[in-house]
């Protein structure tokens, strides 16, 4: 798609407040594919006075009409879908397939939910000698990652739209250009004007200022725990809400009773998916140390069937990050089996599909979020020791146990600390809630919980 050169304000493309740019670059052959504004807090301050404007009329549009919304939303979705996958592969690199398949069909998945879950949740209940009743935060200051451009913007805007709530969404300053064609999904769904608005822009202006804003009443913020920090204070200073998606290291914990050879080839591509830009990334595979050998083998085969197969990281800060971890798991003594620091190619951002084997625990490549496509294979002595290792992390955010029977990997997933757990390669869900343990987040998205992040609580006593 072309490039608008304003700001989604109030139902309309707006004029930017200054003229600094952002260059959007192709990760996969480094060239600009567009522009757009570099907002500033000005503009910020705009966007949020829109939507303090809009709220009380969409807070007061009746839930079955706000459903109707978000249903014309979902089919325009639709309608683009192909228009949505190639945006994202020419601005994030993903390979189009993967793109039309997770990129486009997550996003159309998740809205559809919103429109049901509008037009069905009880807003309000009768307990005892009470009437409660379950109204919109107000204003949601929406500041989402580069990954997942679409999927993380409409995981918070389509809960936001169907609790009532007004947004102002300040996207990924790699990935502004699926964001700009959202807004005029949004636009073209026919939402009031002032609902939804759009601010492009860097996130230590743009971002900060949205945080900061008192007209914002929460802050919903997905990407790394260290911003993630910074944004807690923020809102903590001003008693605000707040909805944290963070960081992860997922552990893939192999049982001895599993069919280890689809254990590990599933749990390959996990980690390969999206170039390995995943938070919930099982970047961990533990497998029993009698069967370690043979795991590591099957794993070095299946990473090497990726090296065509995976696009590029985001961007060249990105790639050098991950070639810098890579480098340090060899430097601290971790073994590798497949792949290595050197690029694969001379052009675009590209990191070889990497497995590591004898990774112990204390190494930086077994506790540090890598966020590219990297492996590290750990052994443990028995289930205790499993678990051990699983939990021995800052992060909490997903997981996955194999064993050939279900009851024990459930077993085995109740003592996680984690906050989803894929159970012999379970399947997405998006109605199932999502979100981390310990410094992976607060909150939950998607589904019912999802919702319910955006809502107060409000009891009539009679």
């Amino acid at each position: 798609m072309k490039a608008h050169d304003g700001m989604y304000i109030d139902g309309a493309w707006r004029d930017a407040d200054g003229r600094d740019t952002i260059d959007v670059v192709n990760p996969a052959d480094e060239q600009v594919i567009g522009r757009v504004p570099a907002g500033t807090a000005l503009d910020v301050d705009t966007a949020v006075r829109a939507a303090r404007a809009a709220l009380p009329g969409w807070a007061a549009t009746p839930p079955a009409e706000r459903a109707a919304r978000l249903a014309a939303l979902r089919d325009v979705l639709v309608a683009r879908k192909d228009e949505i996958a190639g945006t994202v592969t020419a601005e994030l690199g993903s390979p189009l397939k993967f793109s039309q398949a997770v990129h486009a069909g997550a996003p159309i998945a998740v809205a559809g939910s919103y429109a049901e879950l509008a037009a069905t949740y009880a807003f309000e209940e009768k307990v005892g000698n009470s009437v409660v009743h379950h109204e919109p935060i107000g204003v949601v200051g929406a500041i989402t990652p580069w990954n997942y451009p679409l999927h993380q913007i409409v995981a918070k805007v389509a809960p936001a739209l169907a609790a009532g709530c007004t947004v102002v969404l300040k996207p990924a300053e790699d990935t502004p250009l699926t964001a700009q064609l959202f807004a005029e999904v949004v636009h073209e769904a026919g939402v009031p004007a002032g609902v939804f608005n759009l601010v492009t822009g860097l996130g230590p202006v743009a971002g900060q200022a949205l945080a900061e804003h008192p007209g914002v009443d929460l802050v919903s913020f997905t990407g790394s725990t260290a911003v993630g920090r910074r944004i807690g204070a923020a809102a903590g200073a001003a008693v605000k809400r707040v909805a944290l998606e963070l960081g992860g290291k997922s552990a893939n914990v192999i049982l001895p009773s599993a069919d280890l050879a689809k254990a590990v080839n599933v749990g390959v591509a996990n980690v390969m998916s999206n170039s390995g830009q995943t938070c919930s990334a099982w970047t961990r595979m533990l497998v029993h140390r009698d069967q370690y050998d043979e795991a590591v083998e099957l794993a070095a085969e299946a990473a090497a069937k990726y090296g065509d197969r995976i696009g590029p990281l985001v961007n060249a800060k990105q790639q050098e990050r991950v070639r810098g971890y890579i480098e340090k798991g060899v430097a601290e003594g971790a073994r590798l089996v497949a792949g290595g620091p050197e690029a694969p190619r001379e052009r675009g951002y590209y990191v070889s599909p990497t497995v590591f084997a004898d990774v112990t625990e204390g190494m930086t490549i077994a506790q540090e979020e890598i966020f590219g496509p990297v492996l590290s294979i750990l052994r443990y002595d028995d289930e205790d020791d499993a678990l051990r290792i699983a939990n021995g992390t800052v992060y909490g955010l997903a997981g996955a146990v194999w064993a050939g029977d279900e009851a024990e990997a459930v077993a085995f997933a109740r003592r996680m600390d984690t906050g989803q757990v894929d159970i012999n390669g379970g399947r997405f869900n998006p109605l199932a809630p999502f979100g981390g343990y310990k410094q992976s987040g607060v909150g939950r998205e998607l589904g019912l919980h999802g919702l319910t992040e955006y809502l107060q609580t409000k009891s009539l006593q009679f």
